[in-house]
């Protein structure tokens, strides 16, 4: 083919394939877009903690309190009404203990919401954190035999969580805590408790990250020594991900998490694609730190860049997104 032919040809093509024409309007691309978000798969964090009218300011999380129960429920009520189905609970208890005993506790802050959130916004679903780094005065994920953490004692208290948690009237209980085996243990418990129909969200692959420092610092949940390398995720490894989703699922987990989300993507598809299970991913709290510390310094476009993050989140195959930034980005799609 001559030059000048190759020359028409490109011409015509071009003339032909305008992918711009669909790029042209605001309607247009809302009518062509292939991810799409909607409020009712946000789930929006909330730290409760005991007394009344207490909201405090998270200071490495801008937006982020920590809220007594009355104001735990006015925050759950305004989601509700922007569109949001989910809240999700962490406690922080008055006291603490090496075992983490007011994980359980009825009268703990979280088993207070949720009676509380369901009383309100009885159609709002209430998920359940069910770790003890919160309760325990080590500020690990469960009972220490010297500075080791032993698995199977450990998963018998988050099962006796999980279910007081049920019983105060959550939907869905949500284990953070990587240890081997509770999902099983936690739906054997609830079952034989008679609460067949609460559902097991599972930490299925929760990675050893960096970007959880805001919230320990929100949570109280600091570890006073070492770190969580040896039951949270190695964040260079991907297969690892897939057989620990893979044996939740079959321990009757009804829902699996990936987190972080943002900076672990990859591992948000390849489990989307491996299961097609229900999937959540929880955009976390230094991912969310760093766009308001960004926006602040005014270096980006907070809005657009949260939209673009969550629309990341979504696109890679979650289903469910748990953000701090839920009841602004439903207001923008609502």
């Amino acid at each position: 083919m001559s030059t000048t032919a190759t020359k028409e040809r490109i011409r015509n093509l071009a003339l032909t394939h305008r992918p711009r024409r669909l790029r042209r309007s605001p309607a247009m691309r809302d009518m062509v877009r292939e991810t799409r978000l909607a409020p009712a798969m946000l789930v929006y964090p909330l730290f409760v903690c005991s007394g009344s009218g207490v909201r405090r300011e998270v200071p490495s999380m801008p937006g982020v309190w920590q809220l007594s129960v009355d104001e735990a429920v006015r925050e759950a009520t305004g989601a509700e009404q922007e569109g949001i189905r989910a809240v999700l609970l962490f406690g922080l208890p008055d006291d603490k203990d090496e075992t983490g005993s007011a994980a359980y506790d009825p009268a703990a802050p979280v088993q207070a919401a949720a009676r509380a959130i369901k009383r309100a916004v009885p159609g709002l679903l209430v998920v359940t954190d069910v770790c003890l780094c919160e309760y325990t005065s080590h500020g690990h994920c469960g009972i220490l035999d010297g500075e080791e953490i032993v698995n199977d004692a450990t998963v018998g208290l988050l099962a006796r969580t999980a279910v007081s948690h049920v019983e105060a009237g959550a939907d869905i209980v949500a284990p953070s805590d990587m240890m081997d085996g509770r999902v099983g243990v936690i739906r054997e418990a609830l079952d034989d408790a008679g609460f067949h129909d609460a559902a097991i969200m599972s930490y299925a692959a929760k990675y050893c990250s960096a970007y959880y420092g805001p919230f320990r610092d929100a949570a109280d949940s600091a570890p006073a020594f070492g770190d969580r390398r040896t039951h949270q995720m190695d964040p260079a490894n991907v297969e690892e991900a897939l057989r620990e989703v893979a044996l939740d699922l079959e321990e009757g987990a009804d829902l699996i998490m990936v987190k972080p989300a943002v900076h672990y993507l990859d591992v948000i598809s390849r489990v989307k694609q491996e299961f097609n299970s229900p999937l959540a991913a929880y955009h976390v709290s230094g991912e969310y730190a760093m766009l308001k510390a960004a926006a602040r310094n005014g270096w980006i476009d907070e809005t657009r860049a949260m939209l673009e993050c969550l629309t990341a989140i979504r696109r890679a195959g979650a289903d469910i997104i748990i953000t701090y930034y839920a009841r602004e980005a439903a207001r923008l799609l609502g």
